[in-house]
Parts: C-alpha cells; sequence; structure tokens
C-alpha cells in the first residue's frame, strides 16, 4: 500500500513519519511550500523529540517524499490521510473549511478506488460530511471513507506514536476495516473497531475526560489553599487508585495547546447544537480560562500595584518539549501583566513570542539567569527541566523582591523558603 498524508502540520508530518518507519512508502501533500522546503531538507519547522531524526532516516531512504501536487498525489496513492488543521470558529465549533477542501481535492482528482481517512480531529458526523463532499465532485470511482484519530501528546508524539495505548477504527464495512488492520499489524496494542461516529466522539471525549481532570485538580487546589492542604500530596494518594491514575492529577495554571481547549470548546458546541448543555465541561473550560488569573492574584496580594515592578517569566510553551504556544496560559499571564504595566523579562528555551507588535516591550532572555537581576517577581509558567538547575540559591541576592510565583508546582517548596524566598505554588506551600 502506497499512502497519501494530506497536510504536513504536526499531527500530518508525525502521522507521515511513522507510517514510513513502519515500512509504507509515503507521500506528504501541502500546499505550504515553505514547509516542503523544509522537509525536504530534513528540517523540522517545529520542535518534537526524535522526530528530526526521523525524516532525516526516511528522506536518505526514500521511503517519504513531500510534494505540492495535488493531482499526481492522489492518483498514486491507495490509502489517504485527512491530516488538515480543524481550528475553532468564534463560537466554539470545528472549522471544517480544510477537510472540506481536501474531500473536494480528492473527489475531483481521484482515478480509482481510494480509502480516505480522518485522523484530524472532527465533530461526529464528518464521515458523512467528507462521503457527501467526495460524491458531489465525483460519482464515478468506489471509495470509502473511514475514521482513525490520533491520541498524540506533544513531546511524545513519536513515542505515542511507535507505541499507542489503543488504534480505534471507524468504517462502514469489512473490506476498510480489513485495509486498515493490514495498515496497522506491525502494532501491538488493542485495536478498536467500531463505527465513524463513534470513533470520532472516542477522540473528543477521551481529550474532554483529561481536561476535565486538570481543571477539577485546579478548582481542587483553590480549596487546599484555603484549608492548608497540600495539593501535590492529595493527587499523590489519589493517584494510587486505579480507578483514577495518577496521570493529569498535577495542579498548576491550566492547560493549553491545539488539542484541550479546541476540542472541549467543539465538544460543548456540538452538544448545543443537538439542544442539550454539556454542564460539566463548561465549568471545566471556566477553571481552566481563570486558573491564570488565581496565581497572578497571589502576586498582587504579595507586591501590591505591579505598575513599574520587573517580572520574570520562566517558560511559554504551554509544555515542555515543544515550542507549541497555542492557548498557553503563560501568554494570558503576560497579557495581564502588560495591562498592569509591569516590566517583563521571558525566557524559554525553544519556544518564542509571536511576532505581534504588542509584544515589543517583552524582553528576551537568552539565559533564564538574565532575567532575575532587579526582579521583583518571577513566574514560572512551564516546567521545562533546565528550571530545576537554577543557582537559585546564588540568584536569590541578584532579585529586589525575592518572590516565586510557581505556576506548576514544579519547586520544592521547602528548600525555596530555605533559601529565603517568599514561595507561592497553585495550593501547594
Amino acid at each position: 500500500m502506497k499512502i497519501l498524508v494530506i497536510g504536513t502540520g504536526y499531527v500530518g508530518t508525525t502521522t507521515a513519519l511513522v507510517f514510513a518507519e513502519m515500512g509504507w512508502k509515503v507521500t506528504g501533500l501541502d500546499t505550504d511550500s515553505r514547509k516542503l522546503n523544509q522537509l525536504k531538507q530534513g528540517i523540522l519547522y517545529f520542535h518534537e523529540p526524535g522526530l528530526t531524526e526521523l525524516l532525516q532516516k526516511h528522506n536518505q531512504l526514500g521511503n517519504i517524499n513531500f510534494t505540492s501536487d495535488k493531482k499526481e498525489a492522489i492518483e498514486n496513492n491507495d490509502v489517504i490521510f485527512i491530516c488538515v488543521g480543524t481550528p475553532s470558529r468564534a463560537d466554539g465549533s470545528a472549522d471544517l473549511t480544510y477537510v472540506k477542501q481536501v474531500a473536494q481535492d480528492i473527489g475531483q482528482h481521484m482515478n480509482g478506488y481510494k480509502l480516505v481517512v480522518n485522523k484530524s480531529t472532527v465533530p461526529v458526523g464528518t464521515q458523512e460530511k467528507v462521503t457527501e463532499w467526495i460524491r458531489e465532485t465525483q460519482n464515478v470511482y468506489p471509495f470509502d471513507v473511514a475514521s482513525n484519530p490520533e491520541f498524540l501528546r506533544e513531546g511524545m508524539a513519536l513515542e505515542d506514536s511507535l507505541n499507542p495505548d489503543r488504534i480505534v477504527l471507524g468504517t462502514t464495512n469489512d473490506a476498510a476495516a480489513k485495509q486498515l488492520r493490514t495498515l496497522y499489524s506491525s502494532m501491538k496494542c488493542e485495536t478498536i473497531e467500531t463505527t465513524p461516529r463513534t470513533a470520532e466522539l472516542i477522540k473528543y471525549a477521551s481529550n474532554a475526560f483529561l481536561a476535565t481532570k486538570i481543571s477539577f485538580m485546579n478548582e481542587l487546589s483553590r480549596l487546599s489553599d484555603k484549608l492548608d492542604v497540600n495539593i501535590k500530596d492529595v493527587a499523590e494518594g489519589m493517584g494510587y487508585d486505579t480507578r483514577i491514575g495518577a496521570r493529569f492529577l498535577q495542579a498548576g495554571i491550566g492547560y493549553g495547546g491545539s488539542c484541550f481547549p479546541k476540542d472541549v470548546a467543539a465538544l460543548v458546541h456540538k452538544a448545543e447544537e443537538e439542544g442539550m448543555e454539556l454542564q460539566i465541561l463548561k465549568q471545566v473550560m471556566n477553571v481552566n480560562e481563570t486558573q491564570y488569573l488565581y496565581l497572578l492574584d497571589k502576586a498582587k496580594a504579595q507586591l501590591g500595584d505591579l505598575s513599574g515592578k520587573k517580572v520574570a517569566v520562566l517558560g511559554l510553551a504551554f509544555k515542555p518539549d515543544t515550542d507549541d504556544i497555542r492557548e498557553a496560559p503563560s501568554l494570558r499571564l503576560i497579557q495581564q501583566l502588560m495591562d498592569h504595566h509591569a516590566a517583563i523579562h521571558l525566557f524559554d528555551p525553544i519556544a518564542k513570542l509571536p511576532a505581534e507588535s504588542k509584544y515589543d516591550k517583552v524582553h528576551i532572555a537568552l539565559t533564564p539567569e538574565e532575567v532575575f537581576n532587579d526582579a521583583d517577581a518571577v513566574f514560572i509558567c512551564t516546567e521545562w527541566p533546565i528550571f530545576t538547575s537554577i543557582d537559585w540559591m546564588m540568584l536569590h541576592s541578584h532579585m529586589k523582591q525575592p518572590n516565586i510565583f510557581d505556576g506548576r508546582n514544579m519547586l520544592d517548596a521547602q528548600l525555596m523558603k530555605s533559601l529565603g524566598y517568599h514561595y507561592q505554588g497553585i495550593g501547594y506551600k
């Protein structure tokens, strides 16, 4: 089987490289010539551990190629994966503009039977829409449309792809299911075969549940502060319960990234289209959107007026081992600090601020130590391991006021206090 992956973004590039690693011949199709040129040269244009090496390996072996020629790519491949973006609209719904365009392109250029597979995160019922969009463009050649959602963690995408927890195949007939089973035959994990609608909801439900765990702990962290309880100890005690599990119980300033925010919003919107309200998920969104303000309020209570204060921000990416700043809580915090006329100094080892004029006054440091000079406060927004290796004892004397507001509860509170810092975490003292 020859595989075409349409869309060479984060999911598409990872998907294409993993299929190449599994032994298939793969083509990546995109309209962005800049991305394609970089990928052809073995340059990964985003940060994800392990993928650069895989890209260079399969470029050299000839197992993968990249093109912008839609006609040739669609004609010459048997299985076509749709891996384009489905961004949020203003009302929270998923924008399927790119998915529709791809479906129409497939219909226009197909020259025989094709198995079309949705890997983009899409609302329930999208498989039927893609089928309709292809049929509107052509009704000569047979085709099937399946759903095969991805379950990648940014920073762990390669590990998750090569050693998945499960593979979900949503198909409408045995022939399509058999073809997908063959495609994934080297994978040693559970395979769930179901309908496309169920597969689509499994994806949304999975992300929404993980987001719920995070917001539950974040809300509980606020109560922990009131009760003088350490939320990290609460999380540990809960995590040993196999019905709950230890993952996604870490309190902090909220989740971000390309998945959780938009997927929760899209699921809430889909329910509203069906005339119902997902009350729990609405509160999940509310907690997440206000959690960074909870940390900011701690700083305002300690520092008073923030105007003119030098504030250091450690970490921009929404999580470590990625350069993704989409929906990152750090951006909301930085905006609030700018609104309060604080002097902001930022360090992140990988991620960069958007190229927008409103960030022109944010000073970008080349090392984490730079941001401490004469600082009134340090906010930790991303749990990069490098921050634990900072010489905190030495840097205490460099600060004007030794205040640490740890938005990820990553430092040892007792140690920080013993060094003379005023330390506050999220439900962690």
